[in-house]
């Protein structure tokens, strides 16, 4: 009786066994999901620094070839300031001459606004030492005190950000005034 008793107790060797089969069955699902997870880990990593590489690659490029889209249409209004400097000047072809120079330079002008450059407006504002660059000062009652009355460089902004400020002399109140 006390040996049935022990066998009741004690769990049998097909039992132990099948239990230790569904334990190393699960051990090996558990490393099959581990060794799954690590290869994507591994993957997902190495596409990681693939984008990395090519993000500074693009940044690369486009800092080194940004402007050529801007320098090729400047080449086209280089192209007519150099035909306007091989050309001959006479007193019968002057006012062509003097009107082909005018149009290149509206050229110009009309593709930087175009690449958003765009001209401030200096002459008889308010000096702005954010905007303006003072060269002097001049008396003068033409314009108020304070306020721009020769501009040497035009400023310039592209979109909202001052690329050049504007030289410039202020108005100051005549002394004999």
């Amino acid at each position: 009786m006390n040996e049935d008793l022990k066998n009741q107790n004690e769990p049998s060797q097909d039992s132990v066994n099948s239990t230790q089969d569904q334990k190393s069955s699960e051990v090996e699902e558990l490393k099959a999901q581990a060794d799954k997870f690590k290869n994507d880990y591994l993957y997902l990593r190495a596409e990681f620094e693939n984008y990395k590489k090519n993000s500074i690659k693009e940044r690369s490029d486009l800092s080194k070839y940004g402007a050529e889209r801007v320098l090729v249409e400047v080449l086209s209004v280089i192209d007519n300031f150099d035909r306007a400097l091989e050309l001959q000047v006479t007193p019968e072809n002057y006012m062509t001459y003097v009107q082909g120079v005018r149009m290149t330079a509206t050229e110009l002008k009309n593709l930087l606004q175009r690449f958003n450059v765009t001209e401030v407006i200096s002459e008889g504002v308010p000096f702005d030492p954010m905007t303006h660059e003072a060269l002097g000062a001049e008396e003068t009652d033409q314009v108020k005190e304070g306020h721009v009355s020769k501009v040497f460089k035009k400023a310039y902004k592209l979109h909202d950000k001052l690329i050049r400020p504007a030289q410039v002399i202020v108005a100051k109140t005549p002394v004999n005034k």
